[in-house]
């Protein structure tokens, strides 16, 4: 510990971030229903998500470090694209192409995530639409072994989605950790 630190105003990487919300993140239930576990450790890690981007504007732009794209904002639509693939083309077999990235820009869910608040705004509705989706397609399944034909992975289950999701969550959340971090110092799980 640098001898000029103040004890005071110590604080721990890994502590919760943002306060008061962090008991609806991590309060789901931890033994019974596989369903609602998946589910609630999904929710959690959305809701993280969301918290990491919580009382910003224009600074959800901001980039890692050159030559990266990677910003909150393009972490928001790339998400909202993920979940809508998963969800919405694999699973429930809807013609729902990606609304971010296309085969002729891979990459338009970070490269072309603006500044601007219609921009912010419209990335913002467009996650929620898809999470809302997936909520609604994940709690209505007859079960966790309802599939899917995907192109990259073949047949998939509800079951292997929602784990699929929740990793992807769990690393993109990460680069979000980093990135806040970068933008006011804000520091948490």
């Amino acid at each position: 510990m640098p001898q000029h630190a103040d004890k005071a105003h110590l604080r721990r990487r890994a502590e919760l971030f943002g306060g008061g919300e962090d008991h609806r993140r991590f309060g789901g239930p931890t033994t019974g229903d596989e369903r609602r576990m998946l589910l609630d450790v999904l929710g959690a890690q959305r809701a993280t998500l969301e918290l990491k981007c919580s009382g910003l504007g224009p600074e959800l732009f901001l980039r890692s470090v050159a030559p990266s794209t990677l910003s909150l904002l393009g972490l928001v639509r790339h998400l909202a694209d993920v979940e809508r693939r998963w969800f919405r083309r694999v699973l429930a077999g809807q013609d729902a192409p990606a609304l971010f990235s296309s085969a002729s820009d891979p990459d338009g869910d970070f490269d072309r995530a603006e500044a601007t608040p219609g921009v912010v705004e419209a990335s913002w509705e467009a996650w929620r639409t898809e999470v809302a989706f997936a909520e609604r397609f994940a709690g209505q399944a007859r079960d966790l072994d309802v599939e899917g034909v995907d192109s990259w992975r073949g047949t998939v289950s509800l079951r292997w989605v929602l784990i699929h999701m929740i990793e992807e969550y769990a690393r993109h959340n990460g680069h979000a950790d980093l990135l806040r971090e970068r933008i006011d110092g804000a520091i948490g799980l």
